[in-house]
């Protein structure tokens, strides 16, 4: 990997990592998956009237090769993984719901080893092992009794299976999509679900009027829609098309340490154990990523 994609890669996580408060934020004036299509519908109609458009112009011939995948991948990824984190955060925390998608590398690459064959090997062994442990630190403050302690909800079990949504998505994308680039991906699967978002959210109640929402919350749906989403998801999927799935989900445990630093920003105390857990998540990205700073470099290919 070459520093260019680690920064992009870096980057989706910092705006990922804001994500969890905004959502919990947003859910008190949206239903779930009002937020969830407002989001998404925004992204939506920013990647094809400023970015396909602009980018292939107007040509939509992969979408006679792909309609079918990109279509069960809008479902899975798009649909799926945000109506299911969205409804969740409104039961539960923002801490565990990041503990719970900290475990999305270790869901992607044993997807990766049984759907696409893709080895595990010692060196991306060893950075998940450090990155799991730093978020561990970070999240409990090295405490066995906030472990020990921790109570899981119906609210987590859907930020899990959202969790195992993403994981599929980028897993399916690797496998059936090598010849769709990542923004004909991030497109056309950001169409195909929040297309099926805003159905489901046509049909469910809302906390109030969209009148009644101050500019706040929809200043926290217009920075997902726009650094989470049209960014953020195009980041990924060129990490996922230049390096497989299972390294690019290494990333997201960098996720809670961005959670942590926006909570110190905001007045909560950081304790020296949490620095350290983030360093340790940091040190494990870069061991597992396998970054190379010296110059461009080709890409290897990963199943």
């Amino acid at each position: 990997m070459n520093a260019k994609l680690f920064f992009m890669l870096l980057s989706f996580s910092i705006f990922t990592g804001a994500t969890f408060n905004l959502a919990k934020y947003t859910v008190d004036y949206f239903s779930p998956f009002a937020a969830a299509a407002w989001r998404f519908g925004l992204a939506a109609m920013v990647m094809v009237a400023a970015i396909l458009l602009i980018k292939e112009r107007g040509k939509t011939g992969f979408l006679k090769h792909h309609a079918m995948m990109y279509t069960i991948l809008g479902v899975i990824g798009i649909f799926g993984f945000n109506a299911l984190f969205f409804l969740g955060m409104k039961f539960t925390s923002p801490v565990n719901g990041a503990l719970i998608m900290a475990t999305n590398p270790l869901i992607t690459t044993i997807f990766s080893k049984y759907i696409l064959g893709t080895p595990i090997s010692k060196q991306q062994a060893w950075g998940i092992s450090f990155s799991l442990l730093g978020v561990i630190f970070v999240l409990t403050q090295g405490s066995w009794s906030v472990i020990s302690n921790l109570s899981f909800s119906v609210g987590d079990m859907l930020i899990l299976l959202g969790n195992v949504c993403w994981a599929l998505y980028g897993v399916l994308g690797r496998r059936y999509l090598r010849n769709s680039s990542s923004l004909q991906t991030t497109t056309s699967t950001m169409v195909a679900g929040a297309c099926f978002l805003v159905m489901l959210s046509s049909v469910t109640p809302h906390p109030q009027p969209v009148s009644g929402v101050p500019v706040e919350a929809w200043g926290a749906i217009a920075f997902m829609a726009f650094f989470t989403t049209v960014l953020g998801y195009l980041f990924w999927n060129e990490g996922v098309k230049a390096i497989g799935a299972s390294k690019t989900s290494i990333f997201f445990n960098v996720v809670p340490v961005v959670t942590m630093i926006l909570s110190w920003l905001s007045g909560m105390s950081v304790t020296w154990i949490q620095i350290g857990g983030a360093v340790l998540v940091f040190v494990g990205v870069v061991f597992a990523s396998g970054i190379s700073f010296r110059g461009k470099r080709q890409y290897v290919a990963a199943k």
